[in-house]
């Protein structure tokens, strides 16, 4: 492990703070930490593009040449331990790391890689389901891999593979995720159906926003009013201002 572990040179951080870290950024310059082992905390620059490359492909352990500095031996193991990344979660911006040895036992996360198409993909609607593409372990310094592989070949629907599912390189390993939390799983893609529209009567015609409204004297409801001369219908009551009854007896007096 430690000849494996890829080599990155230090330089002293003379300035600190976020403005004089995007200075060091823009010269292609990676601000970082180091941590531990009951020394100083001491502020260093990385070349971004050799230390990135090297994180970005899950390497967590590396040796630290940092030449003529009492707090850091030559050769120093160190590991990452927390990335600070920029407003939009991309690009790396701050390495925060701590001194160990080949011997220590620690807790890091490790990447979950899914190999093979499973079997339950072939049934219409199935998804593949990955919530957890890392778990947290403790484990020798030694022994920390870049990754671990799960084939999911006889996966199928309803199915999963939870935390302790996952096999190890070494008995070494302690996991430290909840057991539980699944990795992998099948389901069936359900989709939501829209609510069919109430169904318009079709008997109903539209409501007419402009139609002219009744005269006066003409029946609610659309009735219309009796012509001259009609007799009313039978109960009705005679329209006001119409002609008074004789006077029971005889004619009226000229």
């Amino acid at each position: 492990m430690h000849e494996k572990a890829p080599l990155l040179t230090a330089k002293h951080r003379d300035r600190l703070g976020s403005r004089y870290s995007r200075r060091y950024r823009d010269k292609g310059e990676l601000p970082a930490v180091v941590y531990g082992r009951g020394k100083d905390p001491v502020s260093i620059l990385l070349n971004a593009e050799e230390a990135i490359k090297h994180i970005t492909k899950g390497e967590k352990v590396f040796r630290l040449d940092f030449p003529g500095h009492k707090d850091i031996d030559e050769g120093q193991m160190v590991l990452v331990r927390d990335l600070q990344f920029d407003f939009l979660g991309t690009n790396i911006v701050h390495v925060d790391m701590t001194r160990v040895s080949l011997t220590d036992r620690v807790r890091t996360k490790v990447a979950i890689h899914l190999l093979g198409e499973a079997k339950g993909l072939k049934q219409a609607g199935a998804i593949l389901m990955h919530p957890n593409a890392t778990l947290e372990v403790e484990c020798p310094v030694s022994e920390i891999p870049e990754f671990v592989e799960i084939r999911i070949d006889d996966l199928d629907v309803g199915h999963g593979i939870t935390a302790q599912d996952v096999q190890w390189p070494t008995a070494n390993f302690k996991l430290m995720t909840d057991k539980h939390a699944m990795v992998a799983q099948i389901v069936i893609q359900v989709e939501e159906k829209v609510a069919e529209a109430a169904t318009v009567d079709a008997s109903a015609g539209p409501e007419v926003l402009t139609a002219k409204k009744p005269a006066e004297g003409e029946a609610a409801a659309g009735g219309k009013a009796p012509a001259a001369g009609a007799k009313p219908a039978a109960g009705a009551k005679p329209a006001a201002g119409g002609a008074a009854k004789p006077a029971a007896g005889g004619a009226a007096k000229k």
